[in-house]
C-alpha cells in the first residue's frame, strides 16, 4: 500500500515505519494519524515472517507531536467533533501499541506531544543523546489525555503528575532514567543499537514473543491475585504444549539452535 506521509519498506524480517514529514518535524495530522491506523490495523496477526517493527522519523526529528495547522482546525470544531477525532487518535495508538511483534522506537531530535505518546507505545526504544522529549500539552491549554494511558504505564505516576502538570521538556537521560526509553547512544549508533536488539528478537521464539507481550498487558491490567496466577498459569501451560515450545525445549536439551533461527 501507498502512504502519503509514511514510508514502509521491508528488510527481511524487520518491517521500517518512517514517519515522513521531515518539513514540518514529522509532526502528526488528520492524515497521517489515518496512514498509522490503517498500517497498523492491517498489521498480519499471523506471521507473514515480519518479526521486528521499527518505527521513526525522516529528517532531523522524530515527531514534534500535532501540526500547528491540524490544531488550528481542531481549535475551531465543536466539542462532538472533537470527541469524535480524538477517539480516532487514541484508536491509533492502540492500535500500534497491540501490535502482535515487538515494536522498537528509533528517537532523534524533538519527541513531544504526541510524538512522545508514540515513544510510550513502542516496546524498546532507542534514543540518540541529543533527543528532546515533552508532555507540553498544558503549555497549550490542553491536556496529554489521549496518550496517558500508554505514558502511564510506561512511567508511572509520579513522574506523569510533574511532566503533565509543568509541561517540561527533559532530556534524553531523564528519559531513560524514567523508562521512557531503554537506550541512549550518539546519534552515529542508533541504527547499529537497533540491530542488536533485533538480534535478540530473532533469537526468541516469534510466537512466544508474541504471547509475552499479550502477557504483558493482561498482568498490568489483572484486577487481582487470582487473575494473575489463572492468566499466568494458562498462558505457560500453552506455551510448553505448543509446537514452538516444545522445538525451544528439545533444541535446548539437544544443545542445538531452535528452528526458527534458521
Amino acid at each position: 500500500m501507498r502512504y502519503q506521509f509514511l514510508v514502509v519498506t521491508r528488510d527481511g524480517p524487520v518491517e521500517r515505519v518512517t514517519l515522513n514529514r521531515p518539513d514540518v518535524r514529522n509532526a502528526f495530522n488528520a492524515e497521517m494519524l489515518a496512514e498509522l491506523t490503517s498500517w497498523a490495523e492491517n498489521f498480519p496477526r499471523t506471521s507473514d515472517g515480519v518479526r521486528a517493527v521499527v518505527i521513526g522519523g525522516a529528517g532531523k526529528a522524530f515527531c514534534a507531536g500535532a501540526d500547528a495547522s491540524w490544531l488550528k482546525k481542531v481549535a475551531q470544531n465543536s466539542e462532538a467533533d472533537n470527541f469524535t477525532d480524538a477517539t480516532a487518535t487514541s484508536r491509533m495508538f492502540r492500535a500500534l501499541d497491540e501490535l502482535p511483534v515487538p515494536v522498537i522506537g528509533r528517537v532523534q531530535g524533538a519527541a513531544i506531544g504526541g510524538g512522545a505518546g508514540l515513544v510510550a507505545v513502542c516496546d524498546i526504544v532507542v534514543a540518540s543523546e541529543d533527543a528532546v522529549f515533552g508532555f507540553t500539552e498544558v503549555k497549550l491549554g490542553i491536556i496529554p489525555a489521549v496518550i496517558s494511558p500508554f505514558v502511564i504505564a510506561k512511567i508511572g505516576v509520579s513522574a506523569a503528575r510533574e511532566l503533565f502538570l509543568t509541561g517540561a521538556r527533559f532530556p534524553a537521560a531523564r528519559a531513560y532514567k524514567m523508562d521512557l526509553v531503554h537506550a541512549v547512544v550518539p546519534d552515529a549508533e542508533l541504527d547499529e543499537t537497533i540491530d542488536r536488539y533485533v538480534a535478540e528478537i530473532l533469537a526468541g521464539g516469534p510466537q512466544a514473543i508474541a504471547a509475552a507481550k499479550t502477557l504483558v498487558r493482561e498482568i498490568a491490567a489483572a484486577k487481582d491475585a487470582a487473575e494473575a496466577t489463572r492468566l499466568t498459569a494458562t498462558a505457560l501451560a500453552k506455551r510448553r504444549a505448543s509446537e514452538e515450545g516444545q522445538e525451544g525445549l528439545r533444541a535446548f536439551l539437544e544443545k542445538r539452535k531452535p528452528g526458527w533461527t534458521k
